[in-house]
């Protein structure tokens, strides 16, 4: 079992898989919300939250204030478990948010998905092959809000992911086995 850290759904537990996820600690998820709510990143945010395994990324970002979450997960198992987890959320903060839960896998989801997401987070199993991770952050590129934060959580022995272009990197942060990088769409040309 896992939590919600804080907001309307502050305390409420998650359901996990109980195989092929890797949830977030609450550690590292007290840190990446202290510094999303510190840049204004959550307040009326469409988050998109990939490989979402028990959702308690976006779930999270919901409970503390997000408008909408959209949670793509492959596994039939994991996403009944997204599910479940979608319904107890919801029953702490009303109808304010919007939730949908797509049984789908990252790539075929992002090949059809309409954005603009504000705030995207992308947490894939560790053995995911790096092209599917870039492939992933090429086609989310034309989702994104111009102000839209990315976050990528990997082992800390994984590569830094391949940016496409269109996102460049912001920060990167360990914590533990676990490291996050954050990216934001770059600038448009002048032309």
């Amino acid at each position: 079992m896992t939590r919600i850290i804080a907001g309307r759904a502050g305390s409420l537990t998650l359901e996990v898989p109980d195989a092929g996820t890797r949830p977030t600690s609450d550690r590292v998820r007290e840190s990446l919300f202290g510094a999303l709510e510190s840049a204004d990143a959550l307040r009326g945010a469409a988050v998109l939250d990939l490989y979402a395994g028990s959702g308690a990324l976006a779930l999270e970002a919901i409970s503390r204030g997000a408008a909408s979450a959209d949670l793509v997960e492959k596994s039939p198992r994991a996403a009944t478990v997204v599910q479940r987890n979608v319904a107890r959320v919801a029953k702490s903060v009303g109808r304010d948010a919007a939730m949908n839960v797509h049984r789908s896998s990252a790539i075929a989801y992002l090949q059809t998905a309409r954005g603009p997401f504000d705030l995207v987070f992308i947490d894939p199993p560790y053995d995911l092959a790096e092209h599917e991770l870039t492939h992933a952050l090429e086609l989310l590129v034309p989702l994104l809000s111009p102000h839209a934060v990315v976050v990528v959580e990997r082992a800390k022995r994984s590569p830094e992911p391949t940016l496409p272009a269109g996102l460049i990197a912001d920060r990167m942060k360990r914590y533990g086995d676990t490291a996050l990088w954050w990216s934001r769409p770059a600038e448009p040309s002048a032309d």
